[in-house]
């Protein structure tokens, strides 16, 4: 919507008794119309936007105008909210680029876990491990069971009943054993 450039009129365009504010405000709006939308056009470089951001400079002009005091500058009271949104814009559009590239890079990096082949494929792992702890000694499965538990040295080998500096040496002998088990038990599933 770009409004035609009017005639030089006045920068302060007074009400008179045979004029009406929307009258003025109109002529406010035809004199400095294509400047501002110049001025956003340039930067923000998308001409809808632009567009948006000057109509909106102009509701604000409408709604609130600054006050007439003898000195007061509309031109520069217009380049100022103009230049606000503008950055304001800018500032938005490089939140919503960052957020959006983050997400895409999240969504690449983490397979979604609600997808079928995931469901199916964890299911299948769950149950080999299962089997494989089945084909351990009792012991040797029950201080995987406890470890993977998120238990401590200390509580595993309160809830054994075994010597805590123990415990170590008896989790890598059953990391192990599970290790050879479970890919034996693995190959013979496919």
């Amino acid at each position: 919507m770009r409004a035609p450039k009017a005639g030089p009129v006045e920068a302060q365009a007074e009400t008179t008794e045979t004029s009406s504010p929307s009258d003025s405000f109109e002529e406010l709006f035809l004199e400095h119309w294509s400047m501002i939308y110049r001025l956003l056009m340039r930067m923000i470089g998308d001409p809808a936007e632009a567009e948006d951001l000057a109509m909106e400079t102009f509701f604000r002009l409408y709604q609130h105008p600054p006050k007439a005091e003898e000195g007061s500058n509309l031109k520069g009271w217009l380049f100022r909210v103009a230049t606000n949104l503008g950055l304001h814009s800018i500032r938005s559009y490089q939140r919503r680029q960052r957020y959006e590239l983050n997400a895409g890079k999240n969504a690449l990096e983490d397979p979604a876990e609600d997808q079928p082949a995931e469901i199916l494929g964890s299911k299948e792992a769950q149950a080999l491990t299962r089997l494989t702890l089945s084909h351990m000694q009792p012991r040797q499965a029950q201080l995987l069971s406890l470890r993977y538990s998120g238990l401590s040295y200390k509580e595993i080998a309160q809830a054994m009943g075994l010597a805590p500096t123990s415990i170590g040496p008896l989790l890598l002998r059953a990391e192990r054993e599970f290790a050879k088990t479970y890919r034996s038990l693995s190959r013979e599933e496919v």
